[in-house]
């Protein structure tokens, strides 16, 4: 039996995670590699790869018999924003700029094809490079497949870096598309270990202190540096100090210089609820846990950009941070994944 030709290309739009997940959830795309292409660089690494001119890129390699070039370059241009040549949603700079590396004129063709079909979707002009192929150097292992491996930090990283919404916009959620390309199906964020609860109002002023309960109930503000966890470190995860419904995880915290615990994520996209916040003559966006209503603080985007450029700023009144090495015995132990170390 005479076996069918593989092809390969090249393509480039943002977080490569984002655009690895996508192609490999098209029929006809037989694998997705996450690396670098573009520069002069050799042996690029996640450290390096801007200095040396790279871009994040995937190789896709697909069976033409069962999927064509053109269907194949709609499915990846609806899951970016082609209109943007500076970065890619949260991500900014030229290493996230996107781009399709072709390596024939007829490649070329069909991309030139394809960008003409989808520019007649927007008012702003097109910015999709079309470049000649460069060598492709594989990412770090941990790179790869990662919407598997680290599925909450994944589908959070999307949700906020404003991909998904891009998309809704621009393309609906209707299936088909054009040249009846697909959209791929949401990855499912992780259940909740246990099912939470907000206490009464009588019992919340019975356990929790005075701060802890203005701040909760009636959206108060603790002092900065002088809270509970703005300088914590260690390895743990952050719950609701009224439900112990889990929130944030210290992998996604960093130290923003304001004197309250920050986080770039919620531990997964649907932990937290926002609403808009109209106080103090600004309008801001307060974060809230979804079981107990209770108030956690505000989300900012002057966040870390190399991180999605998100700021959830807490208050440490909110919340109980559990240690790594007791989350297990606390009923958390399924998250534990969260700090599984990757080779």
């Amino acid at each position: 039996m005479q076996e069918h030709t593989q092809c390969t290309i090249i393509l480039a739009g943002g977080c490569f995670w984002c655009v690895e997940a996508d192609m490999k959830k098209v029929p006809g795309v037989v694998s997705a590699y996450s690396g670098y292409t573009g520069g002069t660089t050799e042996n690029p690494t996640y450290e390096n790869y801007a200095v040396g001119g790279h871009r994040e890129a995937v190789e896709v390699t697909y069976d033409p018999s069962a999927l064509s070039l053109h269907d194949l370059l709609l499915h990846f241009v609806q899951g970016i924003d082609p209109t943007d040549g500076d970065g890619s949603f949260h991500d900014r700079g030229a290493g996230y700029a996107p781009a399709i590396f072709y390596v024939s004129d007829e490649e070329k063709r069909v991309a030139e094809e394809v960008l003409a079909e989808v520019a007649l979707r927007f008012e702003k002009p097109l910015a999709v490079a079309l470049l000649p192929r460069a060598r492709f150097w594989p990412a770090e292992e941990y790179h790869q497949a990662y919407y598997q491996k680290n599925t909450s930090h994944y589908e959070a990283y999307r949700s906020a870096s404003g991909r998904d919404a891009f998309r809704e916009k621009y393309w609906g959620k209707e299936k088909g598309g054009i040249g009846g390309a697909q959209s791929a199906p949401p990855v499912q964020s992780e259940p909740a270990p246990v099912a939470y609860h907000k206490p009464t109002d009588e019992a919340l002023r019975t356990r929790l202190t005075s701060l802890q309960y203005n701040v909760t109930q009636h959206e108060g503000t603790e002092p900065p540096f002088q809270n509970e966890y703005h300088d914590e470190h260690r390895e743990g995860i952050y719950v609701d100090i009224v439900s112990g419904e889990p929130l944030f995880s210290s992998s996604d915290k960093y130290d923003s210089g304001t004197g309250w615990p920050s986080f770039v994520r919620p531990i997964a996209p649907d932990a937290i609820t926002t609403r808009e916040d109209r106080k103090l003559f600004t309008t801001r966006t307060e974060v809230r846990s979804k079981h107990a209503d209770s108030h956690l603080g505000h989300v900012f985007s002057d966040g870390p950009q190399e991180r999605g450029g998100m700021r959830y700023c807490m208050n440490s009144a909110a919340l109980r941070f559990i240690p790594k090495e007791e989350m297990e015995q606390e009923g958390y132990g399924e998250l534990l994944r969260l700090f599984a170390k990757t080779e």
